[in-house]
């Protein structure tokens, strides 16, 4: 039957369309054009950095100009080019196609870091642009990535106080300050949360503030580490 299945509807590119011989799956040409971040990374945000990696930490100069309430950070592509076509189709273009290999990518980034009690909790969206959008990209990330990791996925543990102003254009200190107070725990994060290790999970990375109101929210729930964990970061040399 899944031979048949194959004939008739063979996979196709996530990106293009063209034929390829898994399902979910890039062709050569936009694997090409798809910067995945290999080698050499910040500790912190996931950023890449020049060098080579001789398995020791480093960090980018933004993670050592401003403290990061998290632990570990890591990305999976750097957010230019086909990476950003795939992000933008899947935040406002309903492809929800693209969560089933955006979450294997994220899983073998943040493989060497789940813990036995670790629990994935994704970015919340506020109700306004969830009734928008009809769902939360970081949320179906999360419970991919559940599905993957055997952890279990938390969405609805952290949750957004205000609507905050789309970002876009915003220098780093507004963002900053756009989302200070925004993300609140819920009433049952507490319980939930309290003594266990965090991934927090989102589509993308820019100046870091969604994060850090978000692992804030975490830790004011009694989290004993968070770690973050997103698709793509924008980096300073893309």
């Amino acid at each position: 039957m899944q031979s048949l299945l194959r004939l008739a509807f063979p996979p196709q590119c996530v990106s293009c369309g063209s034929l390829v011989d898994q399902e979910f799956g890039l062709c050569g040409a936009c694997w090409r054009d798809t910067h995945f971040i290999a080698g050499l990374a910040c500790h912190q945000c996931g950023t890449p950095l020049p060098g080579s990696d001789a398995g020791e930490s480093a960090v980018c100069d933004d993670c050592i100009a401003i403290a990061r309430p998290w632990r570990r950070g890591r990305a999976v592509l750097v957010y230019r080019d086909n990476a950003r076509r795939l992000v933008l189709a899947l935040k406002h273009g309903d492809r929800m196609d693209l969560v089933r290999p955006a979450a294997r990518w994220m899983a073998a980034a943040a493989m060497p870091w789940i813990e036995e009690d670790s629990v994935i909790v994704p970015v919340p969206a506020h109700f306004t642009r969830m009734l928008r959008r009809r769902y939360n990209q970081a949320a179906a990330l999360g419970l991919a990535l559940a599905r993957i990791t055997g952890r279990p996925c938390l969405p609805d543990l952290l949750c957004r106080a205000r609507r905050t102003r789309i970002q876009d254009g915003m220098s780093r200190e507004d963002r900053f300050r756009n989302l200070s107070g925004a993300i609140h725990p819920a009433r049952a994060a507490s319980g939930r949360l309290a003594g266990r290790a965090v991934l927090l999970v989102d589509d993308v990375m820019t100046s870091g503030a969604t994060l850090a109101a978000a692992t804030e929210a975490a830790r004011a729930a009694g989290a004993r580490e968070v770690d973050v964990l997103v698709l793509a970061r924008v980096a300073k040399d893309a």
